[in-house]
């Protein structure tokens, strides 16, 4: 889906709070269709990032890599 999205499960160099962010930046704009949001969607649309990010780490941080 989002193909400019790079992979962050890395076992050698796990991603950096930075690089979850831009990556969940991307989702929501490919989501919600705002390269960038109105001030009336921008409340929700930081919301999302936030939460995607959230999300994104939790699951970093609960796969086994082998």
């Amino acid at each position: 889906m989002c193909r400019s999205i790079k992979t962050l499960r890395r076992p050698d160099d796990p991603a950096t709070d930075e690089e979850i962010r831009a990556a969940a930046l991307q989702f929501v704009r490919k989501v919600s269709g705002y390269g960038q949001p109105s001030r009336a969607n921008a409340a929700a649309f930081e919301a999302a990032v936030d939460e995607v990010s959230v999300a994104s780490r939790r699951l970093l941080e609960a796969l086994v890599i082998r």
